[in-house]
Protein backbone atom coordinates (compact mmCIF):
# COMPACT_ATOMS: atom_id res chain seq x y z
CA UNK A 1 0.00 0.00 0.00
CA UNK A 2 1.43 3.69 -0.90
CA UNK A 3 2.56 5.32 2.13
CA UNK A 4 0.72 8.73 1.37
CA UNK A 5 1.64 9.74 5.36
CA UNK A 6 5.00 9.59 4.47
CA UNK A 7 5.32 11.10 1.46
CA UNK A 8 3.09 14.31 2.78
CA UNK A 9 5.92 14.21 5.90
CA UNK A 10 8.96 14.04 3.51
CA UNK A 11 7.60 16.89 1.16
CA UNK A 12 6.67 18.98 4.16
CA UNK A 13 10.58 18.76 4.95
CA UNK A 14 11.18 20.26 1.38
CA UNK A 15 12.26 16.79 -0.09
CA UNK A 16 12.02 16.52 -3.78
CA UNK A 17 9.72 14.34 -5.50
CA UNK A 18 12.78 12.31 -7.04
CA UNK A 19 14.22 11.75 -3.65
CA UNK A 20 10.95 11.14 -2.19
CA UNK A 21 9.83 8.50 -4.59
CA UNK A 22 13.38 6.60 -4.03
CA UNK A 23 12.85 6.41 -0.10
CA UNK A 24 9.46 4.98 -0.69
CA UNK A 25 10.49 2.91 -3.74
CA UNK A 26 7.23 4.58 -5.83
CA UNK A 27 6.70 6.27 -8.91
CA UNK A 28 7.10 10.00 -9.46
CA UNK A 29 3.14 10.29 -10.76
CA UNK A 30 2.11 9.01 -7.86
CA UNK A 31 3.75 11.38 -5.49
CA UNK A 32 2.14 14.27 -7.87
CA UNK A 33 -1.26 12.74 -7.09
CA UNK A 34 -1.00 12.72 -4.10
CA UNK A 35 0.10 15.93 -3.89
CA UNK A 36 -2.15 17.42 -5.73
CA UNK A 37 -4.75 15.62 -3.89
CA UNK A 38 -3.45 17.31 -0.58
CA UNK A 39 -3.72 20.89 -1.88
CA UNK A 40 -7.14 20.23 -3.64
CA UNK A 41 -8.32 19.08 -0.21
CA UNK A 42 -6.07 22.07 1.80
CA UNK A 43 -4.29 18.99 3.67
CA UNK A 44 -0.89 19.54 4.84
CA UNK A 45 1.24 17.73 7.27
CA UNK A 46 0.91 17.12 10.34
CA UNK A 47 -2.06 15.33 9.96
CA UNK A 48 -5.05 14.68 12.80
CA UNK A 49 -4.26 12.00 14.85
CA UNK A 50 -7.63 10.69 14.49
CA UNK A 51 -7.21 10.72 10.75
CA UNK A 52 -6.79 7.31 9.33
CA UNK A 53 -4.40 6.05 6.19
CA UNK A 54 -8.38 4.76 5.13
CA UNK A 55 -9.76 8.41 5.52
CA UNK A 56 -6.80 10.02 3.79
CA UNK A 57 -7.08 8.36 0.74
CA UNK A 58 -10.68 9.13 0.92
CA UNK A 59 -9.99 12.58 1.34
CA UNK A 60 -6.62 12.61 -1.62
CA UNK A 61 -8.94 10.58 -3.99
CA UNK A 62 -12.33 10.73 -3.01
CA UNK A 63 -13.28 12.97 -6.30
CA UNK A 64 -11.26 11.12 -8.84
CA UNK A 65 -12.45 8.14 -7.64
CA UNK A 66 -15.96 9.22 -8.29
CA UNK A 67 -15.34 10.12 -11.62
CA UNK A 68 -14.08 6.77 -12.54
CA UNK A 69 -16.84 4.86 -11.25
CA UNK A 70 -18.19 2.83 -14.23
CA UNK A 71 -21.40 3.84 -15.90
CA UNK A 72 -24.25 1.26 -16.24
CA UNK A 73 -25.23 1.50 -20.03
CA UNK A 74 -29.45 1.83 -20.72
CA UNK A 75 -30.35 -1.75 -20.98
CA UNK A 76 -33.74 -0.88 -22.35
CA UNK A 77 -32.11 1.00 -25.25
CA UNK A 78 -29.70 -1.89 -26.05
CA UNK A 79 -32.46 -4.38 -26.46
CA UNK A 80 -34.59 -2.17 -28.82
CA UNK A 81 -31.34 -1.60 -30.72
CA UNK A 82 -30.97 -5.35 -31.04
CA UNK A 83 -34.69 -5.77 -32.80
CA UNK A 84 -32.58 -4.12 -35.50
CA UNK A 85 -31.31 -5.70 -39.04
CA UNK A 86 -27.88 -5.51 -38.65
CA UNK A 87 -26.92 -4.15 -34.80
CA UNK A 88 -24.72 -6.12 -32.39
CA UNK A 89 -23.71 -6.65 -29.03
CA UNK A 90 -20.15 -5.56 -30.07
CA UNK A 91 -21.48 -2.85 -31.71
CA UNK A 92 -23.94 -1.38 -29.43
CA UNK A 93 -20.92 -1.70 -26.77
CA UNK A 94 -18.06 0.29 -29.03
CA UNK A 95 -21.10 3.08 -29.32
CA UNK A 96 -21.45 2.33 -25.28
CA UNK A 97 -17.99 3.35 -24.32
CA UNK A 98 -17.80 5.98 -26.77
CA UNK A 99 -20.21 8.20 -24.90
CA UNK A 100 -18.77 6.98 -21.77
CA UNK A 101 -15.90 8.86 -23.27
CA UNK A 102 -17.80 11.86 -23.67
CA UNK A 103 -19.44 12.41 -20.63
CA UNK A 104 -15.35 11.61 -18.78
CA UNK A 105 -17.01 8.00 -17.49
CA UNK A 106 -15.48 5.01 -17.32
CA UNK A 107 -17.78 2.04 -19.61
CA UNK A 108 -17.91 -1.46 -18.39
CA UNK A 109 -15.88 -4.19 -20.28
CA UNK A 110 -16.99 -5.39 -23.01
CA UNK A 111 -17.69 -9.14 -20.89
CA UNK A 112 -19.76 -7.24 -18.25
CA UNK A 113 -21.46 -5.06 -20.73
CA UNK A 114 -22.81 -8.64 -22.15
CA UNK A 115 -23.51 -10.03 -19.15
CA UNK A 116 -25.78 -7.26 -17.48
CA UNK A 117 -27.75 -7.33 -20.73
CA UNK A 118 -28.52 -11.29 -20.62
CA UNK A 119 -29.64 -10.74 -17.18
CA UNK A 120 -31.81 -8.02 -18.68
CA UNK A 121 -32.76 -9.88 -21.20
CA UNK A 122 -33.98 -12.86 -19.26
CA UNK A 123 -35.94 -10.59 -16.67
CA UNK A 124 -37.61 -9.03 -19.51
CA UNK A 125 -39.15 -12.02 -21.43
CA UNK A 126 -36.69 -11.39 -24.35
CA UNK A 127 -36.47 -15.07 -25.63
CA UNK A 128 -34.61 -16.15 -28.65
CA UNK A 129 -36.14 -14.13 -30.79
CA UNK A 130 -32.48 -12.48 -31.13
CA UNK A 131 -31.32 -15.51 -33.33
CA UNK A 132 -34.33 -14.10 -35.57
CA UNK A 133 -34.25 -10.18 -35.70
CA UNK A 134 -37.68 -8.97 -35.71
CA UNK A 135 -38.82 -7.89 -39.75
CA UNK A 136 -35.66 -9.11 -40.88
CA UNK A 137 -36.23 -12.24 -42.80
CA UNK A 138 -38.92 -14.13 -44.82
CA UNK A 139 -38.99 -17.70 -45.67
CA UNK A 140 -41.26 -19.03 -48.78
CA UNK A 141 -41.18 -22.41 -50.41
CA UNK A 142 -44.01 -24.73 -52.60
CA UNK A 143 -45.61 -27.28 -49.73
CA UNK A 144 -44.52 -30.96 -50.77
CA UNK A 145 -48.12 -32.21 -50.44
CA UNK A 146 -51.11 -30.62 -52.76
CA UNK A 147 -54.61 -30.11 -52.56
CA UNK A 148 -57.58 -30.48 -55.27
CA UNK A 149 -60.47 -29.23 -56.69
CA UNK A 150 -62.89 -31.11 -58.60
CA UNK A 151 -63.71 -30.19 -62.14
CA UNK A 152 -67.16 -28.91 -62.48
CA UNK A 153 -67.76 -31.16 -65.93
CA UNK A 154 -65.66 -34.27 -65.86
CA UNK A 155 -65.54 -34.78 -61.70
CA UNK A 156 -61.89 -35.25 -62.27
CA UNK A 157 -59.57 -33.58 -59.09
CA UNK A 158 -57.30 -30.57 -60.35
CA UNK A 159 -54.11 -30.12 -58.33
CA UNK A 160 -53.57 -27.17 -56.09
CA UNK A 161 -50.41 -26.29 -55.03
CA UNK A 162 -49.33 -24.64 -52.34
CA UNK A 163 -47.54 -21.64 -50.91
CA UNK A 164 -46.39 -20.75 -47.67
CA UNK A 165 -44.41 -17.90 -46.66
CA UNK A 166 -42.83 -17.54 -42.70
CA UNK A 167 -41.65 -15.01 -40.43
CA UNK A 168 -38.83 -16.79 -38.55
CA UNK A 169 -38.97 -13.92 -35.54
CA UNK A 170 -42.51 -14.61 -34.58
CA UNK A 171 -43.19 -18.06 -37.01
CA UNK A 172 -46.61 -16.22 -38.12
CA UNK A 173 -47.80 -18.07 -41.77
CA UNK A 174 -49.29 -17.25 -44.62
CA UNK A 175 -50.80 -19.86 -47.20
CA UNK A 176 -52.65 -19.67 -50.46
CA UNK A 177 -53.43 -22.44 -53.34
CA UNK A 178 -52.67 -22.37 -57.01
CA UNK A 179 -53.06 -24.14 -59.76
CA UNK A 180 -49.45 -24.18 -61.19
CA UNK A 181 -46.04 -22.83 -60.15
CA UNK A 182 -44.93 -20.75 -62.86
CA UNK A 183 -43.38 -17.49 -62.65
CA UNK A 184 -47.33 -15.97 -62.65
CA UNK A 185 -48.23 -17.38 -59.57
CA UNK A 186 -45.23 -17.70 -57.58
CA UNK A 187 -44.75 -13.54 -58.26
CA UNK A 188 -48.76 -13.29 -57.09
CA UNK A 189 -47.99 -15.50 -53.96
CA UNK A 190 -45.08 -12.83 -52.49
CA UNK A 191 -47.60 -9.82 -53.48
CA UNK A 192 -50.42 -11.64 -51.74
CA UNK A 193 -47.90 -12.27 -48.75
CA UNK A 194 -46.30 -8.87 -48.17
CA UNK A 195 -50.24 -7.69 -48.31
CA UNK A 196 -50.78 -10.26 -45.48
CA UNK A 197 -48.60 -9.43 -43.34
CA UNK A 198 -49.13 -5.59 -44.27
CA UNK A 199 -45.35 -5.21 -44.76
CA UNK A 200 -41.86 -6.44 -46.26
CA UNK A 201 -39.00 -8.16 -45.13
CA UNK A 202 -35.44 -7.21 -45.54
CA UNK A 203 -34.27 -10.74 -46.47
CA UNK A 204 -35.87 -12.79 -48.69
CA UNK A 205 -35.00 -16.49 -48.84
CA UNK A 206 -36.54 -18.69 -51.19
CA UNK A 207 -35.14 -22.24 -52.52
CA UNK A 208 -33.34 -22.49 -55.75
CA UNK A 209 -36.58 -22.90 -57.63
CA UNK A 210 -35.94 -22.13 -61.85
CA UNK A 211 -39.04 -19.38 -61.20
CA UNK A 212 -37.24 -17.59 -58.55
CA UNK A 213 -33.38 -18.68 -59.41
CA UNK A 214 -31.74 -18.81 -63.23
CA UNK A 215 -28.66 -20.14 -62.09
CA UNK A 216 -28.09 -21.59 -58.35
CA UNK A 217 -24.60 -20.95 -56.68
CA UNK A 218 -23.26 -20.63 -53.48
CA UNK A 219 -21.39 -17.83 -54.06
CA UNK A 220 -23.23 -15.57 -56.56
CA UNK A 221 -26.71 -16.67 -57.97
CA UNK A 222 -28.45 -15.16 -61.10
CA UNK A 223 -32.10 -14.00 -59.87
CA UNK A 224 -34.67 -14.14 -62.31
CA UNK A 225 -34.99 -10.58 -63.51
CA UNK A 226 -38.78 -10.17 -62.74
CA UNK A 227 -38.38 -12.10 -59.38
CA UNK A 228 -35.33 -9.20 -58.88
CA UNK A 229 -37.57 -6.08 -59.59
CA UNK A 230 -40.18 -7.42 -57.30
CA UNK A 231 -37.86 -7.27 -54.48
CA UNK A 232 -36.27 -3.80 -55.46
CA UNK A 233 -39.88 -2.53 -55.25
CA UNK A 234 -40.45 -4.04 -52.34
CA UNK A 235 -36.96 -2.55 -50.62
CA UNK A 236 -36.02 -6.60 -50.10
CA UNK A 237 -32.93 -8.47 -51.19
CA UNK A 238 -33.42 -11.76 -52.22
CA UNK A 239 -30.64 -14.75 -50.80
CA UNK A 240 -31.49 -18.10 -51.73
CA UNK A 241 -30.47 -21.16 -49.43
CA UNK A 242 -27.58 -23.35 -50.23
CA UNK A 243 -27.51 -25.50 -53.16
CA UNK A 244 -27.54 -29.15 -51.97
CA UNK A 245 -28.15 -28.74 -48.07
CA UNK A 246 -29.97 -25.79 -47.56
CA UNK A 247 -29.85 -25.11 -44.09
CA UNK A 248 -31.28 -21.18 -44.16
CA UNK A 249 -34.90 -22.01 -44.18
CA UNK A 250 -35.69 -24.35 -41.47
CA UNK A 251 -38.62 -22.40 -40.43
CA UNK A 252 -40.75 -22.40 -43.35
CA UNK A 253 -39.75 -26.41 -43.97
CA UNK A 254 -40.71 -27.10 -40.41
CA UNK A 255 -44.01 -24.88 -40.87
CA UNK A 256 -44.86 -26.50 -44.24
CA UNK A 257 -44.96 -30.13 -42.52
CA UNK A 258 -47.50 -28.27 -39.46
CA UNK A 259 -49.41 -26.78 -42.39
CA UNK A 260 -49.80 -29.69 -44.56
CA UNK A 261 -51.59 -31.05 -41.10
CA UNK A 262 -53.70 -28.16 -40.48
CA UNK A 263 -54.83 -27.80 -43.41
CA UNK A 264 -54.27 -29.74 -46.71
CA UNK A 265 -54.86 -33.01 -43.71
CA UNK A 266 -58.07 -31.19 -42.30
CA UNK A 267 -60.11 -30.65 -45.59
CA UNK A 268 -59.45 -33.71 -47.06
CA UNK A 269 -62.51 -34.91 -46.93
CA UNK A 270 -64.47 -31.53 -48.10
CA UNK A 271 -65.04 -30.93 -51.49
CA UNK A 272 -64.17 -27.86 -53.33
CA UNK A 273 -65.25 -26.60 -57.02
CA UNK A 274 -63.29 -23.44 -57.13
CA UNK A 275 -59.67 -22.26 -56.39
CA UNK A 276 -61.39 -19.06 -54.68
CA UNK A 277 -63.35 -21.59 -52.25
CA UNK A 278 -60.69 -23.71 -51.62
CA UNK A 279 -58.32 -20.70 -50.42
CA UNK A 280 -61.06 -19.07 -48.42
CA UNK A 281 -61.27 -22.61 -46.51
CA UNK A 282 -57.71 -22.68 -46.18
CA UNK A 283 -57.54 -18.91 -44.65
CA UNK A 284 -59.87 -19.96 -41.84
CA UNK A 285 -57.58 -22.65 -41.07
CA UNK A 286 -54.77 -20.69 -41.36
CA UNK A 287 -56.25 -18.02 -38.75
CA UNK A 288 -56.23 -21.36 -36.19
CA UNK A 289 -53.04 -22.38 -36.73
CA UNK A 290 -51.76 -18.75 -36.10
CA UNK A 291 -53.86 -18.23 -32.78
CA UNK A 292 -52.73 -21.56 -31.97
CA UNK A 293 -50.80 -21.37 -28.23
CA UNK A 294 -47.38 -22.35 -28.13
CA UNK A 295 -45.85 -25.19 -26.09
CA UNK A 296 -42.80 -23.86 -25.08
CA UNK A 297 -43.38 -20.62 -24.09
CA UNK A 298 -46.21 -17.69 -23.40
CA UNK A 299 -48.82 -16.59 -26.63
CA UNK A 300 -48.91 -17.75 -29.79
CA UNK A 301 -47.88 -16.68 -33.54
CA UNK A 302 -50.51 -14.24 -33.54
CA UNK A 303 -49.50 -12.30 -30.70
CA UNK A 304 -45.73 -12.59 -31.27
CA UNK A 305 -46.47 -11.09 -34.50
CA UNK A 306 -48.07 -8.01 -32.84
CA UNK A 307 -44.66 -7.28 -31.99
CA UNK A 308 -42.91 -8.07 -34.81
CA UNK A 309 -45.21 -5.92 -36.99
CA UNK A 310 -43.86 -2.23 -36.69
CA UNK A 311 -39.97 -3.93 -37.87
CA UNK A 312 -41.28 -4.84 -41.01
CA UNK A 313 -40.91 -2.19 -44.39
CA UNK A 314 -44.12 -0.52 -45.01
CA UNK A 315 -45.46 -1.33 -48.71
CA UNK A 316 -45.56 1.08 -51.22
CA UNK A 317 -49.37 3.19 -52.18
CA UNK A 318 -49.53 -0.03 -55.18
CA UNK A 319 -48.88 -3.21 -55.01
CA UNK A 320 -45.74 -4.72 -57.22
CA UNK A 321 -47.39 -5.18 -61.27
CA UNK A 322 -46.25 -8.63 -62.58
CA UNK A 323 -43.94 -8.46 -65.65
CA UNK A 324 -42.38 -10.33 -68.40
CA UNK A 325 -39.19 -9.24 -70.14
CA UNK A 326 -38.01 -10.35 -73.92
CA UNK A 327 -35.27 -9.73 -75.75
CA UNK A 328 -36.01 -7.89 -79.28
CA UNK A 329 -33.80 -6.29 -82.78
CA UNK A 330 -34.83 -2.26 -83.40
CA UNK A 331 -36.00 -3.40 -86.69
CA UNK A 332 -34.77 -1.16 -89.80
CA UNK A 333 -38.04 0.58 -89.19
CA UNK A 334 -37.27 1.89 -85.69
CA UNK A 335 -39.75 -0.45 -83.94
CA UNK A 336 -40.06 -3.42 -81.80
CA UNK A 337 -42.28 -6.65 -82.17
CA UNK A 338 -43.64 -7.12 -78.56
CA UNK A 339 -46.47 -10.01 -78.98
CA UNK A 340 -47.36 -9.08 -82.50
CA UNK A 341 -47.38 -5.55 -81.92
CA UNK A 342 -44.97 -2.76 -82.54
CA UNK A 343 -43.26 -0.04 -80.30
CA UNK A 344 -41.21 2.80 -81.67
CA UNK A 345 -37.50 3.54 -79.83
CA UNK A 346 -35.04 6.37 -80.84
CA UNK A 347 -33.96 5.85 -84.44
CA UNK A 348 -30.35 5.74 -82.99
CA UNK A 349 -30.89 1.92 -82.32
CA UNK A 350 -31.72 0.21 -84.93
CA UNK A 351 -30.16 -3.04 -85.17
CA UNK A 352 -29.56 -3.00 -81.67
CA UNK A 353 -30.79 -5.83 -79.10
CA UNK A 354 -33.08 -3.94 -76.47
CA UNK A 355 -34.70 -5.55 -73.39
CA UNK A 356 -38.72 -5.01 -73.77
CA UNK A 357 -40.46 -5.20 -70.27
CA UNK A 358 -44.11 -5.90 -70.59
CA UNK A 359 -46.95 -4.75 -68.14
CA UNK A 360 -50.96 -5.43 -68.32
CA UNK A 361 -50.61 -1.72 -69.37
CA UNK A 362 -47.32 -0.58 -70.07
CA UNK A 363 -44.73 -1.57 -73.02
CA UNK A 364 -41.10 -0.29 -71.97
CA UNK A 365 -38.00 -0.50 -73.66
CA UNK A 366 -34.40 -0.34 -71.97
CA UNK A 367 -30.75 -0.17 -73.49
CA UNK A 368 -27.85 -1.61 -71.13
CA UNK A 369 -30.12 -0.70 -67.87
CA UNK A 370 -31.03 2.94 -69.39
CA UNK A 371 -35.05 3.08 -70.60
CA UNK A 372 -34.89 5.04 -74.07
CA UNK A 373 -38.95 4.12 -74.62
CA UNK A 374 -42.18 3.59 -73.15
CA UNK A 375 -45.76 2.65 -74.38
CA UNK A 376 -49.24 2.00 -73.28
CA UNK A 377 -49.70 -1.32 -74.10
CA UNK A 378 -51.76 -2.25 -77.48
CA UNK A 379 -54.71 -4.61 -77.51
CA UNK A 380 -56.94 -5.66 -80.13
CA UNK A 381 -56.48 -7.26 -83.34
CA UNK A 382 -52.48 -7.87 -83.89
CA UNK A 383 -49.99 -5.56 -86.42
CA UNK A 384 -50.59 -2.39 -84.65
CA UNK A 385 -47.91 0.71 -84.13
CA UNK A 386 -47.64 3.09 -81.80
CA UNK A 387 -45.34 5.71 -82.79
CA UNK A 388 -43.90 7.97 -81.39
CA UNK A 389 -42.47 11.27 -83.59
CA UNK A 390 -39.73 12.07 -81.34
CA UNK A 391 -38.14 8.47 -82.08
CA UNK A 392 -38.57 9.11 -86.17
CA UNK A 393 -35.26 11.04 -88.06
CA UNK A 394 -36.05 14.63 -89.08
CA UNK A 395 -37.31 13.38 -92.81
CA UNK A 396 -39.38 11.32 -91.49
CA UNK A 397 -40.72 13.53 -88.61
CA UNK A 398 -41.73 16.33 -91.92
CA UNK A 399 -43.82 13.48 -93.57
CA UNK A 400 -45.63 13.35 -90.39
CA UNK A 401 -46.12 16.94 -90.14
CA UNK A 402 -48.16 16.29 -93.81
CA UNK A 403 -52.12 16.46 -93.94
CA UNK A 404 -54.65 18.11 -96.40
CA UNK A 405 -54.77 21.44 -95.35
CA UNK A 406 -51.11 21.48 -95.88
CA UNK A 407 -51.22 20.06 -99.36
CA UNK A 408 -54.39 22.36 -100.03
CA UNK A 409 -52.65 25.71 -98.73
CA UNK A 410 -49.25 24.78 -100.31
CA UNK A 411 -51.27 24.53 -104.03
CA UNK A 412 -53.36 27.43 -103.50
CA UNK A 413 -49.90 29.53 -103.37
CA UNK A 414 -49.04 28.00 -107.00
CA UNK A 415 -53.08 28.73 -108.10
CA UNK A 416 -56.87 28.52 -108.10
CA UNK A 417 -56.43 25.45 -110.60
CA UNK A 418 -53.79 23.71 -108.65
CA UNK A 419 -55.73 23.89 -105.69
CA UNK A 420 -58.62 22.29 -107.30
CA UNK A 421 -56.48 19.72 -108.62
CA UNK A 422 -55.21 18.50 -105.60
CA UNK A 423 -58.29 18.65 -104.00
CA UNK A 424 -60.01 16.42 -106.10
CA UNK A 425 -56.53 13.80 -105.71
CA UNK A 426 -57.02 14.29 -101.98
CA UNK A 427 -61.06 13.20 -102.82
CA UNK A 428 -60.30 10.60 -104.86
CA UNK A 429 -58.89 8.21 -102.07
CA UNK A 430 -60.62 6.29 -99.92
CA UNK A 431 -58.40 7.38 -96.85
CA UNK A 432 -56.49 10.35 -97.11
CA UNK A 433 -53.33 9.35 -96.45
CA UNK A 434 -53.20 7.63 -99.40
CA UNK A 435 -53.18 10.71 -101.50
CA UNK A 436 -50.58 11.82 -100.22
CA UNK A 437 -47.38 10.92 -102.23
CA UNK A 438 -49.17 12.16 -105.34
CA UNK A 439 -49.79 15.50 -104.15
CA UNK A 440 -46.12 15.33 -102.97
CA UNK A 441 -45.14 14.30 -106.73
CA UNK A 442 -47.34 17.11 -108.10
CA UNK A 443 -46.29 20.19 -106.00
CA UNK A 444 -42.51 19.09 -106.87
CA UNK A 445 -43.51 19.65 -110.19
CA UNK A 446 -42.49 22.88 -109.78
CA UNK A 447 -39.22 22.03 -109.57
CA UNK A 448 -38.30 20.53 -113.28
CA UNK A 449 -41.02 22.92 -114.98
CA UNK A 450 -42.00 26.34 -113.60
CA UNK A 451 -45.31 27.17 -111.76
CA UNK A 452 -46.99 28.83 -114.77
CA UNK A 453 -46.73 26.08 -116.61
CA UNK A 454 -47.80 23.67 -113.58
CA UNK A 455 -51.02 25.84 -112.92
CA UNK A 456 -51.06 26.21 -116.95
CA UNK A 457 -51.41 22.02 -117.39
CA UNK A 458 -53.93 21.62 -114.07
CA UNK A 459 -56.36 24.04 -116.12
CA UNK A 460 -56.16 22.05 -119.41
CA UNK A 461 -56.21 18.55 -117.03
CA UNK A 462 -59.64 19.94 -115.46
CA UNK A 463 -60.88 20.41 -118.85
CA UNK A 464 -60.97 17.57 -119.84
CA UNK A 465 -61.80 15.83 -116.41
CA UNK A 466 -63.28 16.67 -112.89
CA UNK A 467 -61.15 14.10 -111.41
CA UNK A 468 -57.46 14.69 -112.79
CA UNK A 469 -54.53 12.09 -111.77
CA UNK A 470 -51.06 13.16 -111.06
CA UNK A 471 -50.17 11.12 -114.19
CA UNK A 472 -52.23 12.74 -116.75
CA UNK A 473 -50.82 16.68 -115.13
CA UNK A 474 -47.62 15.52 -115.40
CA UNK A 475 -48.09 13.85 -119.11
CA UNK A 476 -49.49 17.29 -120.20
CA UNK A 477 -46.18 18.90 -118.77
CA UNK A 478 -44.02 16.41 -120.98
CA UNK A 479 -45.54 16.55 -124.12
CA UNK A 480 -45.63 20.12 -123.55
CA UNK A 481 -49.64 20.67 -124.27
CA UNK A 482 -50.15 23.32 -121.47
CA UNK A 483 -47.83 25.78 -123.86
CA UNK A 484 -50.37 25.44 -127.15
CA UNK A 485 -53.47 26.08 -125.02
CA UNK A 486 -54.07 29.28 -127.27
CA UNK A 487 -53.55 27.54 -130.90
CA UNK A 488 -55.99 24.70 -130.30
CA UNK A 489 -58.90 26.61 -129.20
CA UNK A 490 -59.59 28.25 -132.52
CA UNK A 491 -62.73 29.40 -133.72
CA UNK A 492 -65.87 27.10 -135.79
CA UNK A 493 -65.87 30.12 -138.65
CA UNK A 494 -62.07 29.93 -139.36
CA UNK A 495 -63.30 26.33 -139.52
CA UNK A 496 -65.87 26.01 -141.68
CA UNK A 497 -64.34 27.79 -144.62
CA UNK A 498 -61.68 25.19 -144.99
CA UNK A 499 -64.02 22.07 -144.40
CA UNK A 500 -65.03 19.70 -146.97
CA UNK A 501 -68.88 18.79 -146.88
CA UNK A 502 -70.58 15.67 -148.53
CA UNK A 503 -73.96 15.99 -149.79
CA UNK A 504 -77.09 13.58 -148.91
CA UNK A 505 -76.48 11.63 -151.62
CA UNK A 506 -73.03 10.43 -150.45
CA UNK A 507 -75.18 8.93 -147.17
CA UNK A 508 -77.59 7.44 -149.61
CA UNK A 509 -80.15 10.55 -149.63
CA UNK A 510 -81.75 12.09 -153.07
CA UNK A 511 -80.01 11.46 -155.91
CA UNK A 512 -79.94 13.09 -159.62
CA UNK A 513 -81.87 11.17 -162.00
Amino acid sequence: MTKYREILRLHSQGISSRHIAESLRCSRNTIKKVLEGAAAESISWPLPSNLSDRQLKQKLFGKQERIKKRTMPDLEYIHQEMAKSGVTLSLLWSEYCESCRMEGSRPLMYTQFCYHYQEYAARNKATLRIHHKPGDRMEVDWAGDTASIQDNISGQPIPVYIFVAVLPCSGYAYAEGFLSQNLESWILAHINAYQFFQGATRILTPDNLKTGIQKADWYSPVINKTYHEMAEYYGTAVIPTGVRKPKEKATVERTVGMLSTWTIAALRNRQFFSLFSLNQAMRQKLDEFNKKPFQKREGCRESAFVEERPFLIPLPDKPFELSTWKVATVQLNYHIAADKMYYSVPYEYIKYKVDVRLTASMVEVFYQNARIASHRRLNGYSGQYSTVIEHMPEKHKQYTQWNAQRFIKWASDIGPFTQKAVKAIIASRKVEEQSYKSCIALLKLCDTYSVARLEAACERALSYIATPSFRSIRTILKTGSDRFKAETAVPDTESNAFAFTRGAAYYGGEHNG
